[in-house]
């Protein structure tokens, strides 16, 4: 089957069933050649990322609207369109390529709309670009709700957020500092033919110039480096551990920050929690790979009665669930599946967390509350209710040379200094009355 085939089959059920692509698109791309995995990767990524001009353009080239139930064909039209629109994929290829896709789908008569419609565009190209230009969803790719929350949000910077949730996103590292330096590293990139530059923001990242597959870096295999963004890695040193501390990495599947706390501070006695078991297991396996240890367990962070020992933590990082609109551009399907009605929900859920896990903070240590949200209602909005409610909590301004202050914490933006958009404050626990800051503990 061709790779346009598999996907429209892939994006049926993102946009029929409301499937992440996390979800639908790694067992497809396990039955596609290695020399086509990129292609998929792109249509389906490409596809979700302008599926509200995409959508727009295909009803004004459709004669009738299509059958709800027609998924498959939907998404193949769409396929097309992008292909045509949004990428460098010859015409004539585009064409022809997903005429064949729909026959391979047994669509018979899919093949000649398909035909009809996509040699439709190109004629139509000015006409109907016109028209896109004049419907703010189709201009902007994004969702009326989400689109009125970011000028809501942000008045002056929505079109910055817009343009960068619609790029492409940067390859992002996080070099391994047990094992080497960064400069170090972007000179073996250098001799394996791969050109890095320096993040500002975070110590030890490396953004390459094209992305590869993670098993291509040197010494990947051997834990040298891993794969995150720049933002993510500021959540470590935010939290100025100590040798010996008892950590807490809340919702810490798939383990990025909980290997960074750890490459940061072997010596930590550091707990991972995540309620989803599966998602754990890649904790544990990037915890071998890096040939880092730490305890995993899975529970709820919001019933700590179900899993804690009773001994408090001098550290909690609370990596809290959010509507993830702060790294659209590395899942667009999120403009896709969120919908406005979550954010409340998320707000109450992020809210009954950082209640949960409070109490399990020793006085003097200290709480990090992140997201990769930019909606204000997930972050400050939040970590003012929470600051409202307990007199005692009192929070640790950020000082820091990225991102923005809020009236609660820093907010960056995507795509400012090359980043996602992550939003990060800092809670502190005040010491006993009269007493001395607690020493670390091991529990």
């Amino acid at each position: 089957m061709n790779v346009r085939a598999i996907a429209a089959q892939v994006l049926a059920r993102v946009l029929g069933e409301g499937r992440s692509l996390a979800e639908a698109l790694p067992p497809a791309l396990e039955h596609v050649a290695p020399r086509d995995r990129g292609l998929l990767r792109e249509l389906c990524h490409g596809v979700c990322r302008w599926q509200p001009e995409l959508q727009f353009l295909l009803e004004g080239l459709l004669d009738r609207p299509l059958d709800p139930r027609e998924a498959t064909v939907r998404a193949l039209l769409l396929t097309g369109l992008y292909q045509l629109h949004r990428s460098r994929v010859p015409d004539h290829a585009a064409v022809a390529e997903t005429v064949v896709a729909a026959r391979q789908l047994r669509k018979s008569w899919a093949a000649g709309l398909t035909n009809a419609v996509l040699r439709s565009f190109p004629r139509r190209r000015a006409e109907l670009l016109a028209r896109v230009e004049a419907d703010a969803v189709a201009r902007t790719a994004h969702p009326r709700w989400l689109l009125e929350r970011l000028q809501r949000d942000w008045p002056d910077d929505w079109p910055a957020i817009v343009a960068a949730n619609n790029a492409r996103p940067p390859f992002t590292l996080r070099v391994n500092r047990l094992q080497g330096g960064r400069d170090e590293y972007r000179a073996r990139l250098a001799a394996a033919g791969k050109s890095a530059e320096p993040t500002v923001a975070a110590a030890f990242a490396l953004t390459l110039a094209e992305p590869v597959e993670p098993t291509a870096l040197p010494e990947f295999a051997e834990g040298r480096v891993s794969v995150q963004d720049a933002a993510a890695q500021l959540a470590a040193p935010l939290l100025e551990v100590q040798p010996g501390m008892r950590v807490l990495d809340a919702c810490a599947a798939p383990g990025g920050k909980t290997t960074h706390l750890l490459e940061c501070m072997p010596d930590l006695d550091l707990t991972a929690l995540d309620q989803d078991g599966d998602r754990l297991e890649r904790a544990r396996d990037n915890l071998a790979r890096l040939r880092l240890d730490a305890r995993l367990v899975t529970g709820d962070a919001r019933h700590p009665a179900d899993w804690w020992d009773g001994v408090p933590y001098d550290r909690i990082l609370l990596d809290a669930p959010c509507s993830a609109t702060g790294v659209i551009r590395r899942h667009p399907d999120i403009k896709l599946l969120r919908r406005d009605t979550d954010i409340a929900a998320l707000a109450d859920r992020q809210q009954t967390l950082l209640t949960g896990l409070w109490p399990l903070l020793r006085p003097g240590g200290r709480l990090l509350y992140a997201t990769c949200s930019v909606l204000r209602q997930e972050n400050e909005q939040v970590v003012a209710a929470f600051l409202a409610a307990r007199p005692e909590a009192r929070e640790h301004r950020i000082a820091a040379d990225w991102g923005r202050a809020l009236a609660h914490g820093r907010q960056i933006l995507p795509g400012e200094a090359g980043m996602d958009g992550f939003y990060y404050a800092v809670l502190v626990k005040p010491m006993v009355a009269g007493g001395a800051p607690c020493p670390p503990t091991r529990g």
